[in-house]
């Protein structure tokens, strides 16, 4: 079987493997040099097991920039480019997504299209009655980045919206690629297949939100906040997971899902997805406060992404904690290894870590990790545990 995967980010690259462990698949970017790197068997992407499975699956696998080789026989065409919040229209952007379907209709295919890309709720249904003549579905991704392939090869569950013979076809590919037995596989509406993925991820940063404001409180009295969150966490009800405090939920999918979530809400009572949202900023704000409030002479930003082992500081807590920093006259330095052009303008990058833990009075970091144990009476970060 042929198979097409268009975009080489987190999503695109774990599925590519796990298809092209038993089926032809060609992955699909505008990036040439992400093009290079899977033909080479490098990732394009921080994540340890891609990096291993490229140099060491036998994979039927291979990347190019021309869409139209890629679709040209194809029997799924799976879409996982980028769809970002646009806060004007509040909503995702669906342009990518869009074009690449108008695409696929244009060249005379007939693939089954899954969309893997995080959209707004009915907009598959909008698709297939845009174009009639392709089998359009949509199946929601649940990764975590920096644990993208784990994620695919040991799915929660697998969930696929589409019409049938295509959405139970589909789902059989993802069992067949997991490693896991027993995956969960839900054959839902569109609708509710879209619902899935925004809820999920509104549940998360919610969780999220909830630990953020337990530790504010407990900095705020001067209380043991590990004592308060390891005692809650015995009720079976809540468990000991997901609970380790952090500067603000990031990263590419909770705020924009949360967001979107909220806008699908427009005619609809509630109170608690609007709370979760506006909770985000409100953490952030108590970070600047109380980093601000040791009147430090310079701040020291060890690394930006929100999660250790991930290169992605899109929508990073800390990018927001350092604004706010700049904004009360406060002096910024940053180490970061994987240099964007993220960094915010104002700030100075230092190469060395020795260089940049002599020059700074606190260090602020989102997530502590040994190399900062021997500057630890100088750092500040609500990680308790340890861990994302």
């Amino acid at each position: 079987m042929k198979i097409a995967v268009f975009g080489l980010g987190y999503v695109g690259v774990a599925n590519a493997i796990v298809l092209a462990q038993h089926h032809s698949v060609i992955a699909v970017d505008i990036s040439g040099d992400r093009v290079a790197m899977i033909n080479d068997g490098l990732s394009p992407i921080r994540d340890s097991e891609v990096e291993a499975a490229l140099k060491a699956k036998q994979l039927d696998l291979e990347a190019t920039t021309d869409p139209l080789r890629a679709v040209d026989g194809a029997n799924f065409v799976i879409i996982a480019t980028p769809t970002n919040y646009d806060s004007d229209t509040n909503q995702f952007d669906t342009g990518s997504v869009e074009s690449v379907i108008a695409m696929i209709a244009d060249s005379g295919n007939t693939p089954a299209v899954v969309i893997k890309s995080t959209i707004p709720v009915g907009f598959t249904d909008e698709m297939q009655q845009k174009h009639p003549g392709l089998p359009i579905l949509f199946s929601p991704e649940f990764l975590r980045e920096g644990r993208a392939l784990y994620d695919n090869l040991h799915p929660s569950r697998i969930v696929v919206a589409g019409p049938e013979p295509y959405a139970s076809a589909f789902a059989a590919l993802l069992e067949e690629g997991a490693e896991s037995a027993d995956t969960p596989v839900l054959i839902t509406g569109r609708v509710e297949a879209e619902s899935i993925k925004l809820f999920a991820n509104t549940y998360l940063a919610m969780r999220v939100a909830f630990f953020n404001e337990l530790d504010t409180f407990a900095a705020t009295h001067g209380l043991n906040v590990r004592q308060i969150i390891e005692g809650v966490g015995h009720d079976p009800r809540i468990g000991s997971h997901y609970n380790n405090p952090s500067f603000g939920y990031g990263g590419y999918c909770l705020p924009k899902d949360t967001k979107q979530l909220l806008a699908n809400y427009e005619d609809i009572p509630q109170t608690l997805i609007r709370a979760t949202v506006e909770s985000n900023a409100t953490r952030i704000q108590f970070i600047i406060n109380d980093i601000a409030s040791k009147r430090p002479g310079v701040v020291g930003v060890y690394r930006l992404a929100m999660k250790a082992g991930s290169d992605n500081f899109r929508e990073s807590a800390v990018l927001k904690v350092i604004d706010g920093l700049l904004g009360k006259g406060i002096s910024v330095v940053i180490f970061e290894p994987e240099i964007r052009s993220e960094i915010p303008t104002g700030t100075e990058v230092i190469e060395s870590l020795n260089e940049f833990m002599r020059r700074a009075d606190v260090i602020v970091a989102n997530r502590v990790t040994p190399d900062l144990t021997e500057q630890a009476e100088k750092v500040y970060s609500r990680d308790i545990f340890g861990e994302n």
